[in-house]
Order: structure tokens, then C-alpha cells, then sequence
């Protein structure tokens, strides 16, 4: 059941105004009643020592882990959940299907992979080229009906295709998770997603180092005696979007875990908010 406030908290974060304290086992509410982590670590790329690296990540304190079949990390993430000490009820694993699959097929796969009863969140990775994948999203939500998981949700898609999706099959999704950074980002898409009670998920959001040293959040962080990818995943936070930063090493996940105490005050937000040139890690923001 969601925690007191949980509405609450989801609003004011949406207007970039903090109302109580966050901390590594704060939550927000999805439209589902669920509730996802603020924080997750994300395995792209993340092919080496991938159980030993996610179960170091979850003994620190994440309980969100991000991965997908074309990741090749699917195996590993479950092996450490499965070693996790805790109960899975208390960690949220989100997994994706591809716009070209069977959502429904894809999904029984993926599960098979990470030798799990359920998923926590399924995305459609992609927008498909053509139209909004209703089929597809049905295919997720029979999955969601036979407890396959808890939620289901989309990647990269734009505020159009989003109102497609909802007007054509009556239901948005939970979360929509996009490329997303101070560097580059659409006010105008959290602002849509506050409104419908979507949760922005961040993929890349530290930029893959790429504008780490830009002395605008250099001076943020140094006021703050963080470092720039600290504020960066801050200002995620005071946003109301979800980061899910990659990292193998154990310092650097436990660095990216150390952002709860301290806030970036309204001069702060506006001065990244500000540094936003629609930059991509990858080649495009894609939901724009």
C-alpha cells in the first residue's frame, strides 16, 4: 500500500518543491497505487562481474535494478536477486520487450532469463517506427493480468504518441523512461507526465561523463562539496524524475547513493534547468 503522503510527495517533486526529506528508501506513487524507488541503477553495458556488481549495489542500499535482454545482463541481475537477503517484495526490477515482439511472449522470456516469478515494471523499449504498438501494449497488459508484472510503462516516446496510447487503448502508462539530463531534457514533457500521473524514469542521466566538467555544475557542486554527477542526480530527484545511473564500481554506486543529504535551492535548479541544449549521450533525444 503507498506510504502516507506518497501523493503528496509525487506532486511536489513534479514542482520542484521538496515538502518532506527524501532518502534512499523514499518512493514515489505510481498511477497503478504502486509505489518505484526514486533511485535504480541501471546495467547497460554492465557485462562483466554483473551479479557480484548487483549484489554490491543492493547490500549498499538500491533496491531498483534496470535491465533488458539486448543488455546481456538479464542472467547476472537475477542470480543477485536471488542471493539478495531480503524479500523480493522489497526490490522493484524493471525489464523491456521490443517493439518488433510479442509483449506477452517477450515478457515470459525475459522472466525465464532472470529466473523470476514477476517483473516489478515492463517497458516497450522503443517507440515502434509506425504508430504507438496498441497491440503490444495489450500483450503487457494480459502479462500484468497473469502477474507477470506489477506494472507497465514505455520508453522514449513523445507527448503525442503518449496521448495516442492512452485515447486508443484507455490506459497510459505508469512510467516513461527517456533520456533525460540537466544538459538535455523537455520541461514540457514532465509537465504532460506530472499532469497524467506518469513517472519520468532517466536513463544516461550523468550524460556518460560527457558534460561532467561543464564549470556551470562544477561551481553547483562545489558550493555543495559534492561532485557534478551528485547534483546532476539530485536535480533529477527535486524534478521528480527517477535516475537510474550505471556503475560497476562500488565506490561510484555508493557515491551515486549519497545525494539525500544536502538540497540545490531554487537558484540552483534554475541555473541547470537553464543548461539544457537538448544534449544527447546517444545521438537524439528521441522523445522530442
Amino acid at each position: 500500500m503507498p506510504t502516507p503522503h506518497t501523493h503528496e510527495r509525487t506532486a511536489a517533486l513534479h514542482r520542484g518543491a521538496i515538502s518532506e526529506p527524501l532518502t534512499v528508501g523514499s518512493n514515489l506513487l505510481l498511477r497503478s497505487g504502486n509505489e518505484i524507488p526514486v533511485i535504480g541503477l541501471g546495467t547497460w553495458m554492465l557485462t562483466s562481474h554483473t551479479p557480484e556488481s548487483v549484489q554490491h549495489a543492493l547490500e549498499m542500499g538500491y533496491r531498483m535494478v534496470d535491465t533488458s535482454a539486448d543488455y546481456k545482463t538479464q542472467p547476472g541481475v537475477g542470480k543477485a536477486v536471488r542471493r539478495f537477503s531480503g524479500p523480493r517484495e522489497s526490490l522493484f526490477i524493471v525489464m523491456k520487450v521490443e517493439p518488433e515482439e510479442n509483449g506477452y511472449d517477450a515478457t515470459r522470456r525475459n522472466l525465464e532469463q532472470l529466473k523470476l516469478a514477476y517483473a516489478d515494471l515492463v517497458l516497450i523499449h522503443r517507440a515502434p517506427e509506425k504508430g504507438v504498438g496498441e497491440k503490444l501494449w495489450e500483450q503487457l497488459q494480459r502479462a500484468r493480468a497473469d502477474g507477470l508484472t506489477r506494472d507497465i510503462g514505455v520508453c522514449s516516446y513523445k507527448i503525442e504518441q503518449l496521448k495516442t496510447l492512452g485515447e486508443n487503448t484507455g490506459e497510459l502508462p505508469a512510467v516513461h523512461q527517456v533520456e533525460w539530463s540537466p544538459f538535455g531534457h523537455s520541461l514540457d514533457m514532465l509537465s504532460f507526465c506530472s499532469a497524467q500521473e506518469i513517472v519520468l524514469q532517466a536513463y544516461c542521466p550523468l550524460t556518460r561523463g560527457k558534460r561532467l566538467k561543464d564549470e556551470r555544475l562544477a561551481e553547483i557542486a562545489a558550493k555543495h562539496h559534492k561532485s557534478s554527477a551528485q547534483v546532476i542526480l539530485r536535480w533529477n530527484l527535486q524534478r521528480g524524475v527517477v535516475p537510474i545511473p550505471k556503475a560497476y564500481r562500488e565506490d561510484h554506486q555508493r557515491d551515486n547513493l549519497d545525494i539525500f543529504d544536502f538540497a540545490l535551492d531554487e537558484s540552483d535548479m534554475g541555473t541547470l534547468d537553464g543548461l539544457n541544449e537538448h544534449f544527447s549521450a546517444l545521438e537524439k533525444l528521441e522523445y522530442l
